[in-house]
């Protein structure tokens, strides 16, 4: 999973990726990968994969990683060359969903670009950067269809379709909002890549007494709240100040630092949590002695297709899974124990594999 954080200057974005990173890294002692200073890879923390490698006596365990893509120099004038975010838009062409952190604090210390704080104000700054980037994306794809179509009739449908997408961007929309149910338009739209088509996440910075209710008495939080409703979008509280505090902790330290400010979960789980929700995302397990993993697919995928995950031979080769629940696997103690009570089953092609399904797949290439 890969996932883009946009934001205006001092909303609070490096702070939050710089802490998501490290407290990710840290607190699952996994290598952290950075691949240039705007990439962070963090692993997913998952309690279930301790739990199963303590039963198998695990040589390694490999959680399910999230791709953080950090867009720095995101301005109002971007698109046309202002700051650094032109060049840095094309980093986030390829991510699954966008995370959008929002200022949603009071602080005469940190000065707002725009000289107050004014969350709804600033997604639409950021939206409309995004929509003039892709805007472009069309107008150069439009161009070569245009072309194109003189002696290839098929490309009359790609031409009225860009045509039609591209007045509609030009009306300040976002192009998830285009109204189509036509399932040719629908994959020439998704082929485009488009910002503005993708799932967005909206982080809302507060600061960090407002942390433990949900900030519910925030105005700011709540207009998020109802702008993200209507755009089914997903939104979470964070402080990126507390973030980056409990970056520097161990896993014993991070637990009682939230049991002390009344909260259940960091930051990086809750964004976790609505990244899986709106993107359609489970788990499912994989354990023995050598390795225990979790693999990431989407909800409603077929068992062949889950195989496909860890080899395209498991795929090709499917014979049947042997599976078991997370937790009938663990009450058991063993899977041979789980085996003898009946609750490993063996699943064929159609079986759609559910989170926390701990599985065996079974192949013959």
């Amino acid at each position: 999973m890969k996932l883009g954080i946009v934001g205006l200057p001092n909303v609070g974005k490096s702070t939050l990726f710089n802490s998501l990173t490290k407290a990710g890294a840290e607190s699952a002692n996994y290598p952290f990968c950075t691949i240039d200073p705007n990439i962070g890879i963090v692993p997913v923390p998952d309690e279930r994969l301790k739990v199963l490698g303590d039963l198998y006596n695990t040589e390694k365990i490999i959680p399910a990683a999230i791709e953080f893509v950090d867009i720095a120099g995101l301005v109002k004038g971007a698109s046309k060359g202002e700051g650094l975010g032109n060049q840095f838009l094309s980093n986030i062409r390829e991510v699954d969903a966008i995370v959008h952190v929002v200022r949603c604090f009071e602080d005469s210390n940190i000065i707002h670009v725009e000289g107050s704080i004014d969350p709804l104000r600033d997604i639409e700054t950021i939206n409309l950067e995004l929509i003039f980037s892709d805007i472009e994306i069309i107008e150069r794809r439009l161009s070569k269809s245009i072309k194109g179509s003189k002696n290839d009739k098929s490309l009359a449908k790609e031409v009225e379709v860009l045509t039609k997408l591209k007045a509609f961007l030009e009306e300040g929309k976002l192009a998830k909002g285009f109204p189509t149910d036509d399932e040719e338009e629908i994959e020439i739209i998704a082929s485009l890549n488009l910002l503005t088509y993708k799932p967005v996440i909206y982080a809302a910075n507060v600061n960090d007494d407002e942390l433990a209710d949900d900030a519910i008495n925030n105005p700011h939080v709540n207009a998020v709240r109802e702008f993200a409703k209507q755009e089914s979008s997903e939104v979470f509280v964070i402080c990126a100040q507390i973030e980056q505090e409990i970056a520097e902790l161990d896993d014993e330290e991070k637990k009682m630092f939230l049991e002390e400010l009344g909260l259940k979960e960091s930051g990086l789980e809750k964004l976790i949590r609505a990244s899986y929700s709106i993107l359609g995302l489970i788990s499912y397990l994989t354990a023995g002695p050598k390795e225990t993993r979790a693999w990431t697919i989407t909800k409603g995928t077929k068992a062949p297709g889950a195989a496909g995950k860890i080899h395209s031979d498991f795929e090709r080769g499917f014979i049947r899974a042997e599976i078991v629940s997370y937790q009938n696997l663990v009450d058991c103690g063993s899977f041979n124990a789980a085996k003898d009570k009946g609750l490993v089953r063996s699943e064929g092609k159609e079986y759609v594999v559910q989170d926390g399904d701990v599985v065996l797949f079974r192949f013959n290439v």
